[in-house]
């Protein structure tokens, strides 16, 4: 195992926290995609298992893909018990992440709130309270008059077009600073002697019959013992290469932030009828988001009508934000499966695994999927968490259907 990498004493600048090796002829595990997931799994590979002879391949700069382009907010209170079960143990392992990792993460547990504006909502929500419970996981239903102690700037006023009828809350959910947390990853698997290889695209594959020998990319060919793709919005890209078809879509996911304000926003909330959820970054922006963009693409821009759209339900939400400036916008490209759940697990070669379909829950999953994805790559069989997430439920009939029960895209 190779030393710190040269300037490891400079832990906040990131240029100084790996390497940026030449890649070499061949590794045991080649990554596909240096984002999150990515990250994650070759740290987790390199702490669960020992298997350190391992590359990261990143077509772009490492964690600019949906990593720096993303909400941050963690949570766990999902409907279906296999997607609470990894969600909550992503969550659990956040609540670890920054000792883990020696690295600062930012990770703040100011709690969710999901609105509840219609008879309806309350019926979802005071359901998906109660299928929390069982599960384990902290939630409550609460009334209006708790939202506005929890929140005070949230109108809960009855005059309103969508009046609050309460929120489901969890108190152990929260944000991190996603770019902390790809570093300290980075970081992690670096020192575990495992190649970060940036600027290196995937061109093609080489195959003998129902195995993949090889990747070819932008600087060469690089053979492997065995495959994780991690590319998120491209994962259908690169399985058209291998032949196979995923059934996802890919969707611009477009979120804004204001300018720096003082502490005015103490928790998180979502709302999906008026279809917005704000939080309040470390530094002091509004960090705002809303649903995927109905159209398939790669675009990672902005657009005005959504920029408008988020801006509204925002100021109905929160009066008090309605002199506050816009300051950027962006996009990041979501993956989305027909029952709004994630891709985990085997694919028709035997030593290529895939991950992906995680739509707009991705960063909330990071440090989970990484475990189990390892964990399936290593041991050539999909991790007992994410089993359920297999290629073949989708012509099985075994679905892990969360559209709505996870509200508003976060």
């Amino acid at each position: 195992m190779p030393s710190s990498p040269p300037g490891a004493h400079l832990p906040d600048h990131p240029d100084f926290l790996w390497r940026n090796p030449e890649p070499r002829k061949s590794y045991d595990v080649v990554i596909i995609g240096g984002g999150g997931h990515g990250l994650a799994t070759a740290h987790y590979l390199a702490r669960n298992h020992g298997i350190t002879n391992v590359a990261v391949l990143e077509k772009g700069w490492l964690a600019g893909g949906n990593m720096a382009r993303n909400t941050t907010l963690i949570r766990s209170n999902y409907l279906w018990d296999e997607s609470a079960r990894i969600y909550d143990h992503s969550l659990t392992l956040w609540e670890g992440l920054e000792e883990e990792l020696d690295y600062p993460i930012l990770f703040s547990q100011r709690g969710v709130l999901n609105l509840a504006h219609s008879l309806q909502d309350v019926r979802d929500s005071v359901r998906r309270v109660e299928a929390n419970k069982l599960n384990g996981i902290d939630a409550e239903w609460i009334g209006p008059e708790d939202v506005q102690r929890l929140c005070p700037i949230v109108n809960i006023s009855q005059d309103i077009r969508y009046p609050v009828m309460g929120a489901t809350y969890q108190a152990r959910a929260g944000i991190a600073k996603h770019d902390y947390v790809a570093w300290g990853l980075a970081r992690s698997a670096d020192r575990a002697g495992i190649d970060i290889i940036q600027g290196c695209e995937v061109t093609g594959f080489t195959t003998d019959g129902d195995r993949v020998t090889g990747v070819r990319t932008t600087r060469g060919d690089i053979g492997a013992g065995r495959i994780a793709l991690c590319a998120a919005g491209h994962s259908a890209v690169l399985a058209g290469m291998l032949d196979f078809r995923i059934p996802v879509q890919s969707h611009p996911l477009q979120a804004l932030v204001s300018e720096l304000l003082e502490p005015v926003h103490p928790t998180i909330v979502m709302s999906n009828a008026v279809h917005v959820y704000v939080s309040q970054a470390h530094k002091g922006e509004l960090v705002m988001g809303a649903g995927v963009d109905s159209y398939v693409g790669y675009g990672q821009r902005g657009a005005f009508h959504i920029i408008e759209r988020q801006m509204a339900a925002a100021v109905e939400l929160f009066p008090v934000f309605a002199r506050a400036h816009l300051l950027r916008s962006w996009a990041g490209i979501v993956d989305v499966t027909p029952d709004a759940s994630p891709i985990v697990g085997r694919t028709p070669y035997e030593n290529v695994f895939l991950n992906c379909g995680w739509g707009t829950g991705g960063f909330k999953a990071t440090p989970g999927i990484g475990w189990c994805f390892a964990d399936t790559v290593a041991n050539g069989a999909p991790h007992p968490y994410v089993a359920p997430f297999a290629l073949d439920r989708f012509t099985s009939g075994a679905l892990v259907d969360e559209h709505g029960a996870a509200a508003v895209a976060h």
